[in-house]
């Protein structure tokens, strides 16, 4: 998913918090291309203790709308729904943080001027933005589209898709089923090592009419990735969140229309659009951001 997208200046992200009882120190020195502070780099020990915690209470006043995202409130402390939806921050790593504090406390606009109608409408979809402990330190689970989709033909993404019948309420917990289910479907990825601590507000892609729920995830325990049909994956990598954060590495993208948006060109690939637009604003609200160049530009093709 990846069209429409423009660049903002939002406020400043929340503030920092400990780290909850029972997760270990990562001790591993940065290198000096992280982002990270030396505790918080590299892969941590800790792990999800089994309890089930919603994130505790916003630590600003938002309007409802940005504590309700798919419609399961932000501020419960304990809860499991369906008997297998879980959303949970126990056991996170520290560097993770940031990005589960900026999920309770976000609102949409702050994401982008794309939002959904508000008379309803568009197609109800889910995308699962994956984080995990890699050899280079903090990862990003992403994928490239097969360049012979109809739509965002040969565009990196987030692993996702339409919600189907049985994943449930598109209102509550339908897009945490889809972003598992469609995640696993594209790159094979093991939907049992995967901890949900998190879901940003609903967003809008006008050029496909798509209702995109972005469901954060921890990987926990890893499993093996890849295209699992070449009809639609053209490949599956991870890219170290130090390269995203890397100023040599980002860029403004330049639609044939005059849209500017904010692009990375990491792994051999150039993610822009949705999904560029998604990773700009955590990286953002996480307090990863560093000063780039917003003057260098890419080119799109005019099929983009």
């Amino acid at each position: 998913m990846g069209a429409g997208w423009s660049l903002r200046a939002p406020a400043a992200g929340p503030g920092t918090r400990r780290p909850g009882p029972g997760c270990p120190q990562p001790v591993r020195p940065a290198s000096r291309a992280s982002p990270f502070p030396p505790s918080l780099s590299g892969p941590s020990p800790c792990r999800a203790s089994g309890a089930v915690r919603w994130p505790g209470p916003p630590e600003r006043s938002r309007p409802p709308h940005a504590l309700h995202t798919t419609g399961v409130p932000m501020t419960r402390t304990h809860e499991t729904y369906d008997g297998d939806v879980v959303v949970s921050s126990d056991g996170l790593p520290e560097w993770l943080e940031p990005v589960e504090r900026s999920a309770r406390t976000i609102a949409p606009e702050q994401l982008s001027r794309f939002l959904p109608p508000e008379g309803g409408g568009g197609r109800q979809s889910a995308v699962l933005i994956l984080f995990g402990d890699g050899a280079q330190g903090p990862e990003l689970l992403l994928m490239e589209r097969a360049g012979s989709l109809r739509s965002h033909a040969g565009q990196p993404s987030f692993p996702g898709g339409a919600l189907d019948p049985e994943d449930g309420d598109p209102a509550t917990t339908g897009p945490l089923r889809a972003a598992l289910r469609e995640a696993e479907e594209e790159t094979g990825l093991d939907p049992s090592g995967v901890q949900i601590f998190g879901v940003l507000p609903r967003l809008y892609i006008p050029v496909s009419g798509f209702v995109v729920t972005p469901v954060l995830g921890w990987w926990r325990d890893r499993s093996p990735v890849a295209a699992v049909d070449p009809a639609e994956t053209a490949r599956v990598f991870t890219v170290p969140v130090a390269d995203l954060t890397d100023p040599e590495n980002r860029a403004t993208s330049v639609h044939p229309s005059g849209h500017l948006g904010p692009a990375f060109l990491v792994e051999s690939a150039l993610v822009w659009g949705f999904t560029a637009g998604v990773i700009d604003r955590i990286l953002h609200f996480a307090g990863w951001e560093r000063p780039w160049d917003r003057a260098k530009q890419v080119p799109l093709d005019w099929r983009a």
